[in-house]
């Protein structure tokens, strides 16, 4: 009598069902997927440039080329604005103003950030800031200015003709506004297409899903304005602009998210956060304005939502509505494109469109009656 010699199989673990389950292997198999260990791959990557992303811009700031308007006396003007912007490193781009009042202008109206007003009777000169604009950059030229003015024997007194408001420490209620807002408006986004699927099923669906996402951003443009104004006082004297700016905000990051979700699916929601958090809350102008920030940061700021809504915030809270065009385009371009984007790749034929709609319950029900009839026959 012979005996087979079998391979040892992976034990089974009884359940106390009756039924005995599977192996560990098995069950890891199952349970790490490719594509889930691809998403997860991807999360590492998102972490690491947000990592890289946030150091890399605040690490090592410094100045470049920050507006300063000059006014001197005739003789000395043109002398001390080629000193200025001689300065190594290249740290303010100066200019001539024939006087005061132009120079106060020139800070309301965002053209630059600070002004030196040359004393032509002593060694005494002072330089008007305004901090509401972001109180690392009115440092860092007062700093600059000290410095230049030793040199020459000279010392200079600080005016901050605009400071941030008393319930806005640090000036960065603007930023922090912003952010909650953007954050609102992908999440909601992301949210929907978690429930829904990243892919309405028709353009309809994605007509509806843009319509519910705008209601949903103009209440939360109400809320960051109730909040940062009447609740906190941090932003007072300007609640329907500032919400007005927040239902804009909040749609333009919604409807940006429709759009790549649409396109990419559920790698669409990274990609969103890639671009508003990792990048644009660096280079938004927060803790560092934009003169203050490596070249990449500062380039790409302005562009991005997170960058657009902190200053049309700030702008319209300090400086009384100027410079205001740039931010609200970049903000109604985003909106615009992604819920363009969000129709065409939806329409039969896109990118995300074609799929059929979902039979609902009562459309199932009535196409089973007929079978239903039959069979009574």
């Amino acid at each position: 009598m012979s005996t087979e010699l079998s391979e040892p199989s992976e034990p089974s673990i009884s359940t106390g069902s009756g039924a005995p389950s599977r192996g560990f292997t098995a069950e890891l198999r199952d349970a790490l997927s490719a594509r889930g260990l691809l998403l997860v791959a991807g999360g590492l990557v998102l972490q690491l440039a947000f990592i890289l992303s946030y150091i890399g811009a605040f690490h090592a700031p410094t100045p470049h080329r920050i507006p300063l308007a000059v006014v001197a006396p005739e003789q000395v003007s043109a002398q001390t604005v080629d000193r200025l912007n001689g300065l190594d490193g290249d740290p303010l781009a100066a200019r001539a103003v024939g006087d005061e009042a132009a120079g106060r202008a020139l800070i309301h109206d965002r053209t630059v950030d600070a002004v030196l007003l040359v004393n032509p009777k002593g060694t005494e000169d002072t330089l008007l800031v305004a901090s509401a604009g972001g109180p690392a950059v009115s440092s860092a030229v007062t700093q600059i200015i000290e410095r230049a003015d030793a040199a020459q024997d000279r010392t200079v007194t600080t005016d901050d003709i605009l400071p941030p408001a008393a319930g806005d420490g640090r000036g960065l209620s603007s930023f922090y506004l912003a952010i909650g807002w953007i954050v609102g408006g992908y999440l909601a986004a992301a949210i929907l297409g978690v429930a829904s699927g990243s892919r309405p099923a028709n353009l309809h669906r994605t007509v509806i899903r843009l319509g519910v996402l705008a209601v949903y951003a103009v209440v939360s443009g109400l809320g960051g304005a109730l909040i940062a104004g009447p609740v906190l006082g941090a932003l007072s004297g300007h609640f329907a602009e500032l919400w007005a700016i927040g239902a804009l905000t909040v749609f333009a990051a919604a409807a940006t998210t429709v759009a790549l979700q649409i396109l990419l699916g559920v790698v669409g929601i990274g990609v969103t956060i890639l671009v508003f958090v990792v990048l644009g809350n660096p280079s938004a102008g927060g803790a560092f304005p934009n003169a203050l920030l490596p070249p990449f940061w500062r380039a790409i700021g302005d562009y991005i939502p997170t960058g657009a809504g902190t200053t049309a915030v700030r702008n319209t809270v300090y400086f009384g509505g100027n410079a205001l065009a740039g931010p609200l385009w970049v903000l109604a371009l985003y909106a615009a494109v992604g819920s363009g984007v969000a129709v065409l790749a939806s329409a039969p034929g896109g990118r995300g469109g074609g799929a059929p709609a979902r039979a609902s319950s009562t459309q199932r029900g009535a196409r089973a009656t007929p079978a239903t009839a039959g069979g009574a026959r």
